[in-house]
Formats: C-alpha cells, structure tokens, sequence
C-alpha cells in the first residue's frame, strides 16, 4: 500500500498522535513511514505500531501522499527544509503539511517548504489518552477540504479549536504548557495532604480526581470557573480561608505570568 501518512519526529507528541490514528483506524500501519534519527526509537515505534521506520526524511517526504506530520523541536527546522531542498526533484506528490513545531510561523514553513500546503497546530501532551486541546491555524491557499483533514486528524486526539495564526503564541502558553501547570498544581495538592497527615498514595488520589472532577464539572455544566468557586466557599469557612491564602501567595498572578512567559518564548523560537 501507498504512504498516506508520513511523520518526520517519533518523539512523545508524535509518537502520541500516531498512537491515537492508528487505534482509531484512520491510517492503516501499512501506509505510515516515520523517520526519527535514533535507531532504538525506531525500532520502538515500528514494534509498537507495526508502521515502517527511516532515518531518511527525504524518503518520508517524496512518498507521502496525504498528510506529512511535522512532529520535530522548532531548532531541527534548519535540517528538515536541507532536507526539503533535496526531496523535491523526485517529489510525486503535495501532501498536506501539519506543522506542530512551536513559535515557527506558517510564512517561514511556507517558505522552507514549498509548495507544501501548510497548517500551523498546537496540541498538548494529553493527547497520549485521546484528551487533547489542540489549536490550528490555516496558511493561505488552504482548500477547505484539506482544513477538513486535519481537524479530522486531530479530533483523533481530543478537542480542536481554529484560531488565527496571531493567537498560537498565546495558546502555546495555555494549552502547549498547560499540563506542567495542571501537573504543579496536582503534586501541591498531594504535598499539602502529605503535610496535614494523609498517606501520599491517598493525597495523590485525592488531587487528581479533584482535579479532574472540577474540569469536568466546569466543562458539563458550562460554568465561569468563580461560580464553581462560589459554590464551594460558605461564610467563615474552610475553603474562604485556603483561597485567602492563594491570594495572599500570589497564584493567580503566578499562574498569569506563566503563561505570559510561555507565550514570550514561544515568540522567541519563531524569531529565532
């Protein structure tokens, strides 16, 4: 069978992204080629999902025929259009190019990889179990039938949500960083039970499906974050007393300034 569905990069997002197409049928492992420089990734990813493995990009590039997958850090761009310039002359097709490299923008894609029709995505790590957040943003001269393609593609591994390019920088620093902060927030509530007695492996528990009820709650009952708040805080209470102490400490304001500083480095990247 032909290549579909070619993947430069078999890291983590890559790896988690394929995982969830091929469990849902989407692409055959027959018609995936991924290309990843280390030869023990390689074989992993080709045990795991029985796709064929390269350390040749350009192989990945002149045979894919769909979707080409750009799952690599935003430094090894350099290496990827090198490797562009030499994949063209035997270049049968144009597959869609789905770009998750952070900070690089669709003009510079668009430039390093020509004739590429190119979509810019931002997805998250969650999207190992299908919980994803992703953001895309078209480049220009996109037909809406290959936009179709790759929402189609990432409803595979959650929720997609179109933005202009102008927001990815910002939904880096929401969405892209987002679970590290999920994840901060998860191990303070595990040490504070610790610290007021509570076996770690139950304030573990106890943190993440807190954690995860109140996302869900928030999300089912399509409520503003401070009326769940409200909810739980009554007159001279337990609760009124623990939120005077995040506002004391700063956390909110911690937490803003966290996703400023990821949105200003992920702007540095595509200026870099």
């Amino acid at each position: 069978m032909s290549i579909r569905f070619g993947m430069i990069g078999g890291g983590v997002m890559g790896e988690a992204i394929l995982s969830r197409l091929i469990a849902q049928e989407m692409y055959t492992p027959d018609s995936v080629l991924v290309s990843d420089p280390s030869p023990q990734r390689r074989e992993e990813l080709a045990q795991r999902y029985q796709v064929e493995v390269t350390d040749s990009n350009r192989k990945v590039m002149q045979e894919t025929s769909e979707v080409l997958l750009l799952a690599v850090k935003p430094q090894v761009l350099p290496r990827i259009e090198s490797d562009w310039d030499g994949a063209q002359e035997n270049l049968e097709h144009r597959p869609l190019l789905i770009s998750i490299l952070a900070g690089i923008p669709i003009l510079r894609l668009k430039a390093g990889l020509d004739p590429l029709p190119v979509v810019r995505v931002m997805p998250n790590t969650n999207a190992t179990v299908g919980a994803s957040m992703s953001a895309i943003a078209a480049g220009s001269g996109l037909r809406p039938e290959q936009m179709t393609l790759a929402k189609t593609i990432l409803s595979a591994i959650g929720e997609v949500v179109e933005v202009p390019e102008s927001a990815m920088d910002a939904v880096t620093g929401v969405a892209g960083s987002g679970p590290a902060y999920v994840a901060l927030l998860i191990e303070s509530l595990a040490d504070g039970g610790v610290a007021a007695g509570l076996p770690r492996p139950t304030a573990l528990q106890l943190a993440i499906q807190t954690v995860l009820g109140t996302a869900t709650l928030l999300q089912e009952e399509n409520l503003h974050p401070a009326q769940l708040k409200d909810r739980v805080t009554s007159p001279a209470g337990t609760t009124i007393a623990a939120v005077a102490e995040l506002e004391s400490a700063g956390f909110r304001s911690a937490v803003i300034k966290a996703v400023q500083a990821a949105t200003a480095r992920s702007k540095e990247l595509g200026n870099g």
